[in-house]
Order: C-alpha cells, then sequence, then structure tokens
C-alpha cells in the first residue's frame, strides 16, 4: 500500500457570495431596510439587466464613483485652500504645529516616526499584500484581493488628484521631522490610504467574525489606528490638521461606495440563488 498522499492545497474559489459574507453578526447585508436602500437595490438591479452582467455593472457603478470622488477631492481642497487664507478651521493649523513643538521629545519623536513610516508605500503596500493573501488563502476565496484593489485604487487616485491639483504647501522643514516629504500636502496620503485599507480589513473580518466581543474589538483597533496614523502625520510636521480631517472625510466616503456595490453586488447574487427575483417586503413580486 501507499502512504496517503496529503492533499494539495485548495486554490481560492471563484467570486461568488458564501453565507459568512452576506451577513455581520444577526446583519443580512442583502437586506436594505431604508426606503433609499431599496431603490438603489432596485435601480442597481435595472443597470443589472441592461448590462446583463452583474461584474459589469459593478465596474460601471465604480467607475462612476471614483470619477465623483476625483471631482470631489480637488473641489475639497480648493476650498480647503480658500480656507487657509485665515477663515474657519484652517486657523486652527498653525497653533496646533506650534504647541506640538513644546511637547515633542527626542523619545516620543522616534516612536512616533517609526510607527507612521509603517503607513508609507513601501511599508504599507508590503503588509497588505501579505495580509490580503493570507485572507484569501485563510477563506479560499478572492473577494480580498479584488475588494482591497478597488478600494486602494480609488484612495490612490483620489491622492494624486488632490496633490496634483491643489499644490498646498507643506509645514515648513524646520518645524517637521526628517526624513522631510516633498509632495504637495493636501490630502495626507498616508491618512487617506490608511483609514481605506484599515476600514476594508475592518469590513472584511467583521463580516466573517462570529463573536459581537471579537467584531468591537477589530472596529475599535481600527478606528484607533487610524486616529493614530492621521494625527503622527501632523506631530511630526508633515501634514496640517486640515490635510488630515480632509482625508478621513474622503477616506470615509469611498469606503461608503466601495462597501455599498458590495452589498450590491451580494444581493444581485442573493437574488439569482433565489430564481432570479426577491420577494417584496409585504408579499410577493419582482422587486425591479
Amino acid at each position: 500500500m501507499h502512504p496517503q498522499q496529503p492533499e494539495p492545497p485548495q486554490p481560492p474559489q471563484p467570486l461568488r457570495p458564501s453565507e459568512s459574507e452576506r451577513t455581520i453578526g444577526s446583519r443580512d447585508l442583502t437586506d436594505w431596510r431604508s426606503t433609499a436602500g431599496r431603490w438603489l437595490r432596485d435601480s442597481f438591479g435595472a443597470l443589472v439587466d441592461r448590462v446583463r452582467n452583474t461584474e459589469v455593472a459593478v465596474l460601471l457603478l465604480l467607475g462612476l464613483s471614483v470619477a465623483l470622488a476625483v471631482g470631489g477631492t480637488v473641489l475639497a481642497g480648493e476650498i480647503y485652500e480658500a480656507v487657509s487664507t485665515g477663515h474657519g478651521i484652517a486657523r486652527v493649523d498653525e497653533p496646533l504645529l506650534a504647541w506640538i513643538l513644546t511637547v515633542r521629545t527626542p523619545e516620543l519623536t522616534a516612536a512616533i516616526a517609526a510607527f507612521s513610516n509603517s503607513g508609507g508605500q513601501l511599508y504599507m503596500t508590503i503588509i497588505t499584500a501579505v495580509a490580503v493573501t493570507a485572507l484569501c488563502l485563510l477563506w479560499r476565496r478572492w473577494t480580498p484581493l479584488v475588494l482591497m484593489l478597488i478600494a486602494v485604487g480609488g484612495s490612490l487616485a483620489m491622492t494624486v488628484a488632490g496633490k496634483r491639483m491643489t499644490e498646498r504647501a507643506r509645514p515648513a522643514l524646520a518645524d517637521a521631522v526628517p526624513p522631510y516629504e516633498t509632495s504637495a500636502s493636501f490630502p495626507s496620503g498616508h491618512s487617506l490610504n490608511s483609514i481605506v485599507i484599515a476600514g476594508m480589513f475592518c469590513y472584511l473580518l467583521v463580516s466573517h467574525l462570529t463573536s459581537t466581543a471579537a467584531r468591537a474589538v477589530t472596529v475599535t483597533l481600527t478606528v484607533l489606528y487610524v486616529l493614530a496614523m492621521g494625527l503622527s502625520r501632523v506631530y511630526l510636521g508633515h501634514h496640517w490638521l486640515t490635510d488630515v480631517l480632509a482625508a478621513w472625510s474622503l477616506g470615509v466616503a469611498w469606503l461608503t461606495v466601495v462597501i455599498t456595490s458590495h452589498r450590491l453586488w451580494l444581493t444581485q447574487h442573493q437574488d439569482h440563488r433565489l430564481g432570479g427575483h426577491r420577494q417584496v417586503e409585504g408579499g410577493g413580486g419582482d422587486n425591479r
């Protein structure tokens, strides 16, 4: 008898929703409770009917969203540039940096700089690639890779567009901690990319965790990480506070778009599994 050969590792499965992907705790992600949500669900269903392909419909929706996001980034940059003349929230930028200069210590600065550097392009790319690969192999699905590529692609587009169109000056080099940054200040790339990447990991993990405590810890750690990364950029003198606040706002908006698109994709495939339509609340019929 030949010794039993170990089974080779299974490759990730095609991008199709599993039961765990459709729920967060007791919440079904394919259940749209608000009037606006049901309208969005039905409108997306109509778009799918026109193009006859759910994936193409999602890509069209995301493409339009990226265009709007880039435009919104440029507009937000112009608004912040106008505000930076001395009105509104931008009036806290220089006083806050001046206060930070009085509380910096060599030990604290070294620790914050090491943490902040982990959110740079090189280290963040490596960390994200390893984590996404692990999730794909663990869950045997391509979903983490696809969602992360879409999320990161949008955040990078907003970062590049904002910096090139606004050219907002960073704090003076005399007030910054080396190594110095040379690109434009608005928006904060570290802050925008970290909130999008961490937020997407949080969404993926929470949708698979079964423990309420584990989900709460995951969300809490994500929020603390995002806050720490953004504020570290201000402490080091690499960005103004308003650069970070704008990045957080843009990141939350983009995450909302990507997660909503994923929910619409899940809903459409759930509809197909049920026989091509979903029963509407209160009776039978086609929801489209």
